[in-house]
This record gives structure tokens, sequence and C-alpha cells, in this order.
């Protein structure tokens, strides 16, 4: 069951010097939606994320949050609101264990006013609530992978850890950018349920993904940005078999894939 608009995004625009990222980009997003953003490479997906979440600030347009503006807050307001995001690079604090990685979320502002993790009021130990929630998303507990440096963890489980960080702020929303990126088919498999999980616990999810046979198991809507701007958006398997998508994915990696649903 969907509930009310959560995301509201106007015009979103963002020039670097005579280039244009974004041009005047709608989305509207409601609750416990999981919403894919796909398209070429340089079509504009993570500078989307970035201008959203305050990594970037906007030239044009607006973002309304739970209806509030949030146009051109810092990140860490943003969060602090319950916006959370991955990154397509993952940016760990390598030189720490993976359950201190949480001990920072667990900390702030926004896990004190709820609660702590999910109001649980689970304040007294941090580094333990810090590998209850690695566990819950797919660290082995007993096999002391919690306790290892990030620098030492493959991508499977720093992607995850990336979950781990959002979920520690109690989110509303996350916008994964390419958490399939670099898994192979078993993670990605892995993977899934625990996203439909989140899904199912009401957090809505954004989607940033190349993968799109994978995103498509488990996006109700997709948007497909190409140059910039947005090419269409509707139902995964009718926006797939667009013209206009297939054009944009010619010559480009993706492109075999996007054909195969011809």
């Amino acid at each position: 069951m969907k509930g009310s608009l959560i995301l509201e995004v106007k015009g979103l625009t963002k020039a670097f010097g005579g280039i244009l990222a974004l041009n005047g980009v709608d989305l509207t997003v409601n609750e416990g939606e999981v919403v894919g953003i796909i398209g070429p490479n340089g079509s504009g997906k993570t500078t989307f994320a970035n201008c959203v979440t305050g990594f970037v600030k906007p030239t044009r347009g607006e973002v309304i949050f739970e209806g509030r503006r949030i146009t051109g807050l810092p990140p860490e307001k943003i969060a602090d609101l319950g916006l959370t995001r991955t990154f397509q690079i993952m940016r760990p604090y390598y030189s720490l264990p993976a359950y201190k990685n949480l001990v920072i979320p667990l900390m702030s502002p926004r896990a004190k006013r709820l609660g702590g993790w999910r109001g649980g009021g689970k304040f007294g130990d941090r580094s333990t609530v810090g590998v209850d929630i690695l566990e819950e998303i797919g660290f082995e507990r007993e096999s002391y992978v919690p306790y290892k440096l990030a620098s030492s963890l493959p991508t499977g489980y720093l992607k995850r850890l990336e979950l781990a960080r959002c979920l520690a702020l109690n989110p509303r929303l996350i916008i994964c950018d390419e958490v399939f990126s670099g898994l192979s088919v078993s993670e990605i498999a892995s993977l899934l349920p625990l996203l439909q999980r989140l899904q199912a616990e009401g957090i809505t999810l954004i989607m940033i993904e190349h993968r799109l046979r994978e995103l498509f198991q488990i996006a109700g809507r997709v948007m497909v940005l190409n140059f910039g701007e947005k090419l269409l958006e509707g139902p995964p398997e009718v926006v797939i078999k667009d013209p206009r998508v297939k054009e944009a994915y010619f010559g480009s990696e993706e492109a075999e894939e996007v054909m195969s649903y011809a």
C-alpha cells in the first residue's frame, strides 16, 4: 500500500559552467514506493541525487521533502530530516572497523531525537547496536566480519555498509546510487530481499541503476534521464520498450540489455 507524497522535485536544473547536467527535471515519489532512475552514462542520474541530498546546490528548481522545502540545505540537515543516500563510490571510514562506522550516525541528533535505532531507546552501547544493524543487513556476526577494518572488506560488504549507515539514521527515504554495481549475480540475489524488506518496513527507495533486470524486480516505476532531461516515466515493462529509450541507450554499455526487451 503506497502512502502520501513524500518527495517532490520541481524543475530541478544544474549547470556546470555552460553545461546543463540537469534541465528542468520533475519527479514525485510516494511513501513506500521503489522508484528507479535509469539512463546512459552522463545522463545526470548522480547529479540528480547530489542535488536532492544537498551535496550539490541546484541552479534552479525546488526539492520538497515531507512538505518542507529543502532546496539548498546542507547534506547533514537533509539527512537529519530522514532523507539519506548511498554513494556509487563507497565512502566508509576505511581506518575504522565496520561496526564503528555506524557509531557516528547512531550519535546523530536524529537518532537521539527518535530514541535510537528504530526508536528502540538503545543508547547504552552504540557499538553493540552497530553490530546488530550490520547483522540485520547480512554481516555474519560470529564471523568477526563486523569487526574488520572497512579497508579490508570486499565490495559486497561495503555496499551493505553504505546501507547500514543510512539505516542507523532511521531514514524515511534512501537514495541508492548504483547499489548493485560491482556485485556478482549471487550477491545481488541476496541483496534484493533486503531491499524488499526495507520497503515492507515503510522505507521509501529511489534506486539509480545500470543493472536493469535486477532493478525491474523491485521498482514499480522508472524515470529515464538522457542528457540531463527527463525522457519519460512509467512502469518498467512499458518504459523499457519505448523506442526513445532504446535510442538513448544505443552504443552504450547497457544497449544489448535494453534491446533484449524488444
